[in-house]
Parts: structure tokens; sequence; C-alpha cells
């Protein structure tokens, strides 16, 4: 498919819709084929197989907040997969969401994620708000990218989240260019954290290849 031909398809017939729990294998199959190899951790630590970061991945849609773009054949050509986060209780004790994991790299992401949780808390900085949208995946298909489809998601999220109240969005970026799309539709960054600057046992588990140099968070208030 040329980009012109997908340009045009994608302004007649691009379909922006609930994902439900039906949708999961085909989503994990988008994912695998557009998101999970490019993810700049994921190929730092040559992933590969994973159905730890499949669940991760796909653990949200119960939430029933996250969209799908699909084509006129109705196959999936991006999704915004999004979960909600409440504030915890003053007394809650925090989990490591790592130390159930049995795959060994996915845990090493874990673990940093679990170490970002000891020096940002979203409801510290937003003492005011009780919940949040949690962005957790934005991906587009290759063939579609450039046409605008990750903003068309980002809009319907938006709109939802002004349907149901939610007042705040919050996206981890790993990768610069998803900080990047962040930016340009309107985030703010909030926190960021060098891979250079991670460090367990003395080493660097986490080195991603240039430009992606920092893992951030990006709000947004709504």
């Amino acid at each position: 498919m040329t980009t012109d031909t997908a340009r045009e398809e994608c302004d007649q017939t691009c379909d922006i819709s609930f994902v439900t729990e039906d949708d999961i294998p085909e989503i994990i199959d988008f994912l695998k084929t557009y998101f999970f190899k490019d993810e700049p951790m994921n190929t730092f630590l040559e992933l590969g197989e994973c159905k730890e970061l499949e669940e991760y991945a796909t653990h949200c849609i119960t939430d029933d907040c996250s969209f799908k773009a699909t084509n006129s054949k109705g196959e999936i050509i991006g999704v915004f997969l999004n979960g909600i986060i409440h504030k915890p209780a003053a007394d809650a004790e925090r989990s490591n969401s790592a130390d159930e994991c049995k795959h060994e790299k996915f845990k090493k992401i874990l673990s940093l994620f679990d170490h970002i949780e000891t020096l940002f808390n979203l409801f510290d900085l937003y003492p005011e708000y009780e919940r949040a949208l949690d962005g957790k995946i934005l991906a587009v298909n290759s063939n579609y990218r450039g046409l605008g489809i990750a903003g068309k998601l980002t809009t319907r999220t938006i709109e939802y989240m002004q349907e149901h109240s939610i007042p705040l969005f919050h996206v981890m970026c790993s990768s610069k260019y998803s900080a990047r799309v962040c930016e340009k539709l309107g985030f703010e960054e909030v926190f960021s954290l060098p891979f250079l600057d991670y460090v367990v046992n003395g080493e660097n588990p986490l080195l991603p290849a240039d430009p992606h140099t920092d893992i951030k968070i990006m709000t947004k208030r709504i």
C-alpha cells in the first residue's frame, strides 16, 4: 500500500471506536508487528516473545477506555490503550510489579517502573485530583503513520475523559518519538530520568540506542 493510498483510505473510512476484550487477540498481533519490536527498551533487551508483556499491555482494556482505529476492511491500524489510575490511600503500601514477573528481561523493565514510582508520585504533584487516565500504549500501523491517526485516537480519548470527568492525562514515554508526539498534543513534561542515571548493582541494565536517552512522564490537564 502506498502512502497516498493509505492517506485517501484513512481520510474516507478511518473509524475510531472502543476496544473490547474480543479485540485482544488481534491487538496482540498488531502490537507484535508494529510496537513491541520497536519499543527502545524491548529492542535493547532483545526481548522477543513475552507473554507477560502481552498481559501488561492489554490488561487495561477491561477499564473500557481504550480506542482503536480501523480501515475500510475493519482491520486495526492504530490503538491507544488506556487505563484508569486512582489516588492511593495515605496508608497504602506500595507493591513492586517486578516481584512476580518470571520473564527475566521484562522484569528489568518492570523494575525500572518500580524505581520511578519511588521517585515520582503523580498525585503528589496533582493533590487536587482523585483519578487520572493512564495512556499506556499509542501505536499506529507503519503504512498509516503521518496521517493523523495518533491525533484522532488522542482526541477521542480526551473526549472520553471530558464525558467522564477525568481531569488528568498521564503518559510515560520511553521513546523520544512518543514524547515528541505528546509535546505536540499539549502535554507537559513533569519527570525525566536519563537511562544512564539508572544503575543497578553498579551497572546500567537499560541503555536504549540514541536518540532514546531518557524515560519521561508527560501530563495534560483536561
